[in-house]
């Protein structure tokens, strides 16, 4: 156990220690970094997928049905995020962040939000043959947003994880908390402008499918999308 002493030693040193910055080429791991001012930068594009209304979820419905709820659009969620080259940095109750690099890493998350839209059809299907009488409907949220991102490592000795700061993590988690009943994906303009073409066009005759709006909170442009891909 730490004396308050030496907790204030520590904290301290943190705040007096010169940080060790290296550019990273793949997404780290938390055992890739020291506990101590240790720190990766990285060009990344970060996604959160977040599941709408689960406040009404757990109060409203048995608890067994919330957690395979949880269990479906999570699973789901992974599997499509990691299909589109994602890697999966935190899980944080009903919502899952990813982090992709390199050059499609826009388009790369881009597509797995639209994915994800499909999927949430046919999660909504199969609760409704596995429960017929249920009134429930699963809906979510996706948010994108792209820049630096300075990692870190943070927490003690056995119990730690990486902490992602920058722009993107904070506005793509802003993003997966918007409410929409029409829309379930949306992104930042600098996502949306080095979107490649398959992942911004579709349908026949092709047409964009990301929608103008604008983020009032933020006072920023931004794309929405209501389209499905089945991965």
């Amino acid at each position: 156990m730490k004396t308050a002493d030496e907790i204030i030693a520590e904290l301290k040193q943190i705040l007096t220690t010169k940080w060790q910055k290296r550019e990273g080429t793949q997404v780290p791991e938390a055992e890739d970094l020291k506990l101590g001012n240790d720190a990766v930068e990285l060009e990344g594009t970060v996604l959160y997928a977040d599941m709408a209304d689960s406040t009404d979820l757990v109060n409203g419905f048995k608890d067994w049905f919330a957690a395979e709820v949880y269990k479906c659009y999570l699973l789901a969620a992974s599997y499509v995020i990691r299909n589109n080259s994602g890697a999966i940095t935190a899980f944080d109750g009903d919502r899952v962040m990813a982090v992709y690099i390199g050059s499609a890493k826009n388009s790369s998350a881009a597509k797995t939000a639209l994915q994800l839209n499909w999927v949430v059809i046919q999660i909504n299907t199969a609760l409704k043959t596995a429960y017929p009488t249920t009134a429930f409907q699963l809906r979510h949220s996706v948010g994108i947003d792209t820049s630096k991102l300075f990692v870190a490592r943070t927490g003690i000795r056995n119990s730690n994880d990486l902490v992602w700061v920058g722009r993107a993590a904070n506005y793509a988690a802003k993003l997966s908390a918007l409410s929409d009943p029409e829309y379930s994906a949306f992104m930042t303009e600098p996502v949306f402008d080095r979107l490649r073409d398959d992942a911004k066009f579709g349908g026949s005759p092709a047409r964009s499918m990301w929608t103008e709006a604008h983020w009032q909170d933020r006072n920023l442009k931004i794309f929405k999308s209501n389209w499905s891909w089945k991965p």
